[in-house]
C-alpha cells in the first residue's frame, strides 16, 4: 500500500517503514491483517520521509491489532461501549438481506419514517415486504442509511463499483493555481523530537465517526495541534468521541452562521492541514471544497474522505458496515446456523481504521512534498476504495496457521468522562510504543482558536 505514496519526489526513494510480528491472527477469507499492517505502514513510511528519519518508525502486529479494535478495548468508568444500536445490523428482506445503520438518533428517525414504521417490529415487517434493493432505495430517499447485502459478483457488475474502484487507493492532486507558481517554503518544519515530530502543525478536523477521527487522533499523538469541529444539534456519539478524542480539542460551530463561518475561515488562514469526512459535496456550500480552499491557500494540505468514492453513489451517506454489505464482504463472511444462512462482517471495522491511516499517510506525504516545493495539494480516499484494496490482497490459505497475539498493553487515565482504559497508537518509535499525551476533553468545549 506504500505504492500509493510513490508519486512524490520526496517519497520515491524512501524505504518502507519496518513491520514486524505475526502475520495472521484474525483469520477469515480475506487478508484483513494485511490491510491493517499495510495502511499503518503507509503512514509510518510517509512520516519517515517527512522527517528524514529512515528506520525510526515501525509497525508491530500487536499494537496494530489492538488499535483497529480500539473501541472494543475502551472502558469508560469500567463500562464497555455499546457498539451498534439495537436497530442497526442485518435484517432479512423479501429476497435476501439488508444492513441498517441507526446508531445516530437522526438516522434511526429517518429509517422509521422511510419505512412508515412506529416500532422496530414494524421495521422488520416492512423489510420483509420489500426486496433488498427496494428497501435500500426507499431508506436512502428518506435520508436514512442502509445497504443491500450483495454478492461480490453483483457489486462488480453494479455501476457503483466503477466509482469505488477508480484510481489508486490514495488519489493525489495538486492545485491548478500552483502549477506555474514558485511558492515559498512552508514556515512549519518537523520537530527533531522523535515522539512529537508534528509539534506546531495545525490540523483542522472536520470529520466524524471512525475513519476521519482515527487519522487526526494519530496526527495529534505525533504532536499536531488538532481542533475538531462538529455541528451543534448533531452531537457525536459519546463512546465514539471518547475513543477518537485523544490528543485533540473539540469545538462546535454552526457554519450556517456568518460570524461563525468567518471565525472558521480565520482558522483556515493559518492552518496547515484540513481533513474532511462528510459525504462528498456536503461542505461545498460553506466554501470548504478542496478547490476553493486551495484557490485561497495553494500551500494548504487538504485530505478528504467519502464512503463511496465517485460514481452514482458519490453523495450518498455511508459507513464501514454498509460498505461491507454492498461490496461483497458481508456475503464472503456469511455463515450457516440453525436458522439458515446469514451474512457476516469483518472481525473489526477495518475499512474505517485502514482508511484513517491512509488519510494520515496522505497528509504526511503532502506535507513532505510541501517542504520540497512550497505547494500544498489534495488527496481523496473512500471506504469503498479501501474495500477494493482488501479484495486485491492475495487470499489467505484457509488452513493456514493463526498466531495468538499477547494481551494488549492497557493504559489508563482520568478524563471528563470518567476513568478510561484504552490502547495506544499502532506505531513504534525507535523500538518504543507511541503514546497518547492527553485524554479526550469535554465535547465542544474549546474555542475556535489554535492553541499557540
Amino acid at each position: 500500500m506504500t505504492d500509493s505514496l510513490r508519486g512524490f519526489e520526496a517519497l520515491r526513494a524512501a524505504p518502507p517503514a519496518g513491520c514486524f510480528g505475526p502475520r495472521r491472527w484474525w483469520g477469515g477469507p480475506l487478508d484483513v491483517e494485511g490491510l491493517a499492517l499495510g495502511s499503518v505502514q503507509a503512514a509510518a513510511t510517509a512520516l519517515q520521509a517527512l522527517t528524514d528519519t529512515a528506520g525510526r518508525y515501525a509497525v508491530a502486529s500487536g499494537p496494530t491489532a489492538a488499535s483497529f479494535d480500539s473501541l472494543g478495548h475502551l472502558r469508560i468508568s469500567g463500562s464497555k461501549p455499546q457498539g451498534f444500536a439495537p436497530m442497526s445490523g442485518f435484517r432479512p428482506t423479501l429476497d435476501g438481506w439488508i444492513r441498517l445503520h441507526a446508531n445516530y438518533p437522526h438516522h434511526a428517525a429517518r429509517l422509521m419514517e422511510a419505512l412508515v414504521a412506529s416500532t422496530p417490529q414494524d421495521v422488520d415487517r416492512a423489510l420483509l415486504s420489500m426486496t433488498s434493493v427496494e428497501a435500500e432505495e426507499a431508506i436512502a430517499a428518506g435520508k436514512g442509511v442502509a445497504a443491500a447485502v450483495r454478492t461480490r459478483e453483483e457489486w462488480l457488475s453494479a455501476p457503483m463499483h466503477g466509482g469505488a474502484s477508480e484510481g489508486p487507493w490514495i488519489k493525489f492532486m495538486r492545485p491548478a493555481s500552483a502549477q506555474a507558481e514558485t511558492l515559498r517554503p512552508s514556515s512549519w518544519v518537523p520537530s527533531t523530537e522523535p515522539f512529537q515530530p508534528l509539534a506546531g502543525l495545525r490540523v483542522l478536523d472536520l470529520t466524524r465517526v471512525i475513519a476521519g477521527p482515527t487519522s487526526t487522533r494519530f496526527l495529534g499523538a505525533l504532536g499536531a495541534d488538532v481542533l475538531r469541529i462538529d455541528p451543534p444539534g448533531l452531537p457525536e456519539l459519546t463512546d465514539a468521541f471518547v475513543d477518537s478524542g485523544f490528543d485533540k480539542r473539540s469545538a462546535e460551530a454552526d457554519l450556517g452562521d456568518a460570524d461563525v463561518l468567518a471565525a472558521v475561515q480565520h482558522l483556515l488562514a493559518s492552518a496547515d492541514v484540513v481533513v474532511t469526512g462528510y459525504r462528498r459535496g456536503g461542505l461545498d456550500r460553506f466554501g470548504l471544497s478542496p478547490e476553493e480552499l486551495l484557490a485561497t491557500r495553494p500551500d494548504l494540505v487538504v485530505v478528504t474522505l467519502s464512503a463511496w468514492g465517485s460514481g452514482p453513489w458519490k453523495a450518498r451517506r455511508g459507513f464501514d458496515s454498509l460498505v461491507q454489505a454492498a461490496c461483497g464482504i458481508a456475503e464472503r463472511y456469511g455463515r450457516y446456523d440453525d436458522d439458515g444462512w446469514k451474512p457476516g462482517a469483518l472481525p473489526v471495522q477495518a475499512l474505517d481504521h485502514a482508511t484513517g491511516y491512509g488519510l494520515a499517510a496522505a497528509a504526511l506525504a503532502l506535507l513532505a512534498e510541501r517542504r520540497r516545493t512550497g505547494r500544498g495539494g489534495t488527496a481523496q480516499l473512500s471506504l469503498a476504495r479501501t474495500a477494493e484494496e482488501l479484495f486485491c490482497l492475495p487470499a489467505p490459505e484457509p488452513s493456514g496457521p493463526l498466531s495468538s497475539l499477547p494481551e494488549p498493553e492497557y493504559l489508563e487515565t482520568e478524563s471528563p468522562y470518567g476513568h478510561l482504559r484504552f490502547v495506544g497508537p499502532p506505531l513504534m518509535v525507535d523500538g518504543a510504543p507511541l503514546r497518547y499525551g492527553r485524554a479526550p476533553e469535554r465535547y465542544g468545549i474549546s474555542a475556535l482558536a489554535w492553541r499557540h
